[in-house]
Parts: structure tokens; C-alpha cells; sequence
């Protein structure tokens, strides 16, 4: 038996949907998009990819803002 993942199944799409030329999208495929970014975040957020995502982002503005002062 096979299973999909919810996370995988949206990041393909995402992905298909973003490599379209800007040009031709229209609003609502913009606003579409963005909503399948903010559930794929919201998906991935408690796994531990999407934890170390976070921690690996917080080390660089962390570094950043260390190194601008």
C-alpha cells in the first residue's frame, strides 16, 4: 500500500506552480499560491525538517546581527 505525504504532495505543487513565468499568472493564481506556501509551512513546522529550518535561520540572524554591532 502506498501512502502520500500531505507535506511532499504540496511542496510538488508549489514548486510546479512557481515555475511558471510571472507574466502569465493572474491575481488569483497569486493569491492561491500564496495560500498553498502557508499551508506547507504550516505542515512542515512541527516536523523536525521544519524545526531544524528554524533554528538554522535563527543561527544566521543571530550571526547577522551579532556581526552588525
Amino acid at each position: 500500500m502506498m501512502t502520500i505525504n500531505v507535506a511532499v504532495l504540496l511542496a510538488v505543487i508549489v514548486v510546479m506552480r512557481l515555475r511558471r513565468r510571472t507574466q502569465a499568472r493572474s491575481r488569483r493564481e497569486e493569491r492561491d499560491t500564496a495560500f498553498l506556501v502557508l499551508a506547507l509551512g504550516i505542515l512542515i513546522a512541527p516536523t523536525p525538517v521544519g524545526q531544524g529550518i528554524f533554528n538554522g535561520i535563527g543561527q544566521l540572524v543571530h550571526g547577522i546581527s551579532q556581526a552588525g554591532s
